[in-house]
C-alpha cells in the first residue's frame, strides 16, 4: 500500500510532500495531490452521471400513491438532501485527498471498514448489472430496425466488456466521457419528456392532476425513494471529491451537487411516472419504442439511453466496489474494475426489468439505504464531533496504529441505526440516522474499548 511518509503536522494535507501522483488508470488510495476537476467539470461529471434509469423505476413505483405536483416535489426535496449530505461527508475526501475506504478507517478501524466497503460495494454492483442490461436492451433495439440483427445476449455481454475498457482508464477517462457526455444527455432528455407528453398527454392529464394524492407517509417515503437511489454515493462521494480542486466552499459544493443532480432525475422520475401510469410497463425500451414514431428520432433515443447508462455505471458503479476491492485485497485498479464488470453478469438483471420489477427495486432501494443510512451518520460524527475536522494521515494509513482492527462502537452504533430504519421501512434512511449517530457518539465518549481509535 502507498503511505504518506510526513513530518507536516496532522490535520494540514497541503504540507504533505511525498503524495501519490496520478496517471490514467494508475488510481489509488493514498491521498490524492493531482486533482483534474475544477467546478464545471466537477459539476459536468455529476451531471452525466446522474442518468439512472433506476430514476425511471422509482417515478414507476409511486404511481397511484402522488399526484404529479407531489411526484415533482418529492424529487427536488430528494435531491436537495442529496445536495447537504454529499457535501457534508465528501468534506474529509475533499480536503485531505482520500478516499471513502480510508476516511472509514478512523469510525471502523482497518479491518472494519469491510463492513461498510461490503454495503456501499453490493448495490453499486446491482446497479452496474441492471444498468447494463437497459443499455444492451437499446443496442440490440436500434441493431434489429436498422440491420435486422437481434440478439440480446450478444450486446449485453459486448456493452459490458465496453464499460471494463472505459473503466480501466480511471478518473481521466472519467471526467472526459462525463464532461463530453453531458449536453448530449441534457437535449435527449429533454426530448425524451417531450415525447412522452406527446404520446400520452391526454390519458395523463385527467388522472395525474386531479388525484388527491398523500402528503403524509408515503410523501415523505417517495423522497427517500428518490434520495435512495444516491444514497450510495453520499456514503463514498469522497472517492470523487479527491478529484476536485482546491477553492471550493460547503454552499457552493452543495449547489453543484443538488443542481447537478437535479435535472435528470427530475426528468427521468417524472418520466418514469407518467408512462407507467398511462400505459403500466417499467420497461423504458419498450416504454420509448412505443412513444417515438419517427425512427431516426428513436434510434437517437436508444442511443441516448445506452450512452447514459455508460456515463452512469462508470462514475456511480464501478468506482467505489473497485476501490473496496483494491483495499481489502490489495489488487491494483485495472484488475479491480475488471472483476467488478464480471461480478454485474452475475446480477440476472434482466429479472430486475420485468412489469412487476418497480416494486422490487423500491424494496432493494429501501433496504439497503437502511444500511447505508447508519453508516453515513457515523461517518458524519466521526469527522464533525469526534475528531473536530482534524484527520492524522499517518494514522490513517498505519495498519499498526490506533486503527488497527476492528472498532465495536461503529458496529454496535450501525446495527442499532438499521433496527431503527427496518422498524420504519418507508423512511429507512432517515430512521437510521439520530440512533446511530447518537449510539456512535456515547460509545465513542464512555466505552473504554474504543479509547485507542478517540485519541
Amino acid at each position: 500500500m502507498n503511505t504518506p511518509r510526513t513530518t507536516a503536522a496532522k490535520g494540514d494535507p497541503a504540507a504533505n510532500t511525498s503524495l501519490a501522483t496520478k496517471a490514467p488508470g494508475q488510481e489509488s488510495l493514498a491521498p490524492q495531490q493531482t486533482r483534474i476537476m475544477g467546478r464545471p467539470s466537477y459539476f459536468l461529471a455529476w451531471f452525466g452521471g446522474c442518468v439512472s434509469i433506476g430514476t425511471f423505476a422509482m417515478g414507476s413505483s409511486v404511481v397511484g400513491t402522488l399526484n404529479l405536483l407531489q411526484a415533482t416535489l418529492a424529487i427536488a426535496i430528494g435531491c436537495f438532501v442529496i445536495g447537504i449530505a454529499l457535501a457534508i461527508n465528501g468534506a474529509a475526501g475533499y480536503k485531505y485527498g482520500i478516499p471513502f475506504m480510508v476516511q472509514a478507517r478512523s469510525a471502523f478501524g482497518f479491518a472494519g471498514t469491510r463492513v461498510p466497503g461490503l454495503v456501499r460495494a453490493v448495490p453499486a454492483v446491482v446497479w452496474y448489472g441492471f444498468q447494463s442490461w437497459i443499455g444492451a436492451g437499446a443496442l440490440n433495439m436500434v441493431s434489429a430496425t436498422l440491420f435486422g440483427f437481434d440478439n440480446l445476449i450478444f450486446y449485453f455481454i459486448s456493452f459490458q466488456f465496453l464499460q471494463i475498457g472505459l473503466s480501466v482508464m480511471g478518473f481521466q477517462g472519467i471526467k472526459w466521457l462525463e464532461n463530453i457526455g453531458s449536453a448530449f444527455i441534457l437535449v435527449s432528455l429533454m426530448y425524451m419528456f417531450y415525447a412522452t407528453v406527446q404520446r400520452y398527454g391526454d390519458e395523463l392529464s385527467a388522472s395525474l392532476l386531479t388525484m388527491e394524492g398523500s402528503w403524509g407517509m408515503p410523501f415523505w417515503g417517495a423522497t427517500m425513494l428518490f434520495l435512495g437511489i444516491y444514497s450510495t454515493m453520499m456514503l463514498n462521494v469522497s472517492d470523487y471529491s479527491r478529484e476536485h480542486k482546491h477553492g471550493t466552499g460547503p454552499g457552493l459544493l452543495t449547489t453543484i451537487y443538488a443542481m447537478s443532480i437535479l435535472p435528470c432525475t427530475l426528468f427521468m422520475g417524472l418520466i418514469g411516472y407518467m408512462v407507467s401510469e398511462a400505459t403500466g410497463t417499467a420497461d423504458p425500451i419498450q416504454v420509448f419504442a412505443n412513444a417515438v414514431d419517427n425512427t431516426p428520432l428513436l434510434m437517437t433515443t436508444l442511443l441516448f439511453i445506452a450512452f447514459a447508462q455508460v456515463t452512469t455505471n462508470v462514475l456511480n458503479n464501478v468506482v467505489p466496489p473497485t476501490y473496496v476491492l483494491m483495499d481489502v485485497f490489495k489488487i491494483k485498479f485495472p484488475i479491480a474494475t475488471v472483476i467488478v464488470g464480471l461480478l454485474a453478469f452475475a446480477t440476472f438483471p434482466w429479472k430486475l426489468v420485468q412489469p412487476e420489477s418497480a416494486a422490487g427495486l423500491q424494496l432493494f432501494v429501501q433496504t439497503y439505504s437502511a444500511f447505508l443510512g447508519p453508516i453515513f451518520a457515523i461517518l458524519v460524527v466521526d469527522y464533525y464531533v469526534i475528531r473536530r475536522r482534524t484527520l492524522d494521515l499517518d494514522k490513517l494509513y498505519d495498519e499498526n496504529g490506533p486503527y488497527r482492527g476492528v472498532n465495536a462502537a461503529a458496529l454496535v452504533a450501525t446495527a442499532v441505526g438499521i433496527a431503527a430504519a427496518l422498524t420504519f421501512s418507508a423512511v429507512s434512511w432517515y430512521a437510521s440516522l439520530i440512533p446511530a449517530g447518537i449510539t456512535y457518539f456515547l460509545l465513542m465518549k464512555h466505552w473504554a474499548r474504543c479509547q485507542r481509535f478517540r485519541e
